[in-house]
């Protein structure tokens, strides 16, 4: 019988929830990581505006759904919230402190496990700092216009941040900010660890959506 091991790829997916994840939401991203198994290795879960109870949730299901397709459940900002679900991962802006600090708030329970990642827009140095302060990963960004990431004057990184990183350095490296399938190629090729999804995806049918970026990947 023919090996059924979906292939792996040397970038991964790694999507972002929109904002409103009720609804059919669960089910979306069901079929989403069906059709992304050995692709999508990690989804992060990024509401704005609600309470703690309310983020739990609306997490747990989804949470469930990810455990199910071995894929990493990330908390955008809160580390209580992170702590709380015991999720795989959190994600930090910059104003969100520092791994040091997440992990001491985190406890000695979760805080030597959970991977950390941190926000670095196009900056080399805040990732130099991010990686000395026991980031995970870092993530790049945003290389083209977004609906999820601020607009702003913030300078845009270009594919040498990746290509730097990449050869210089071990710790893992996200892209983010715009990516679709037509467009992920360069960063692919420029040394992209992992490239982050939200829109691409979720504004559409999110099956064609992946299938579409595991054609652009593989």
């Amino acid at each position: 019988m023919a090996d059924q091991t979906p292939p792996q790829v040397a970038c991964q997916l790694y999507l972002i929830s929109p904002l409103e994840v009720g609804g059919d939401f669960p089910a979306r991203l069901e079929r989403a990581l069906s059709a992304g198994k050995g692709l999508v290795t990690a989804f992060q879960f990024r509401v704005k505006g609600l309470d703690q109870h309310e983020a739990a949730e609306l997490a747990a299901p989804l949470q469930t759904i990810c455990a199910g397709h071995d894929v990493a459940f990330i908390v955008n900002d809160d580390a209580a919230l992170a702590k709380r679900l015991k999720a795989d991962g959190l994600h930090l802006g910059q104003d969100d402190g520092d791994p040091r600090d997440a992990r001491e708030e985190l406890g000695p329970e979760l805080g030597g496990d959970m991977q950390i990642g941190v926000t670095c827009h196009a900056s080399k140095h805040l990732a130099m700092e991010a990686g000395e302060a026991g980031a995970d990963y870092v993530a790049f960004g945003a290389f083209f216009d977004s609906t999820t990431k601020d607009k702003s004057d913030a300078e845009r990184p270009t594919v040498e941040i990746i290509e730097f990183w990449a050869n210089l350095f071990e710790i893992p490296m996200v892209a983010i900010g715009g990516i679709t399938p037509d467009n992920c190629g360069p960063l692919i090729a420029a040394g992209a660890d992992f490239i982050a999804v939200s829109g691409a995806v979720w504004n559409g049918d999110e099956v064609a959506a992946i299938e579409a970026f595991a054609k652009a990947m593989r």
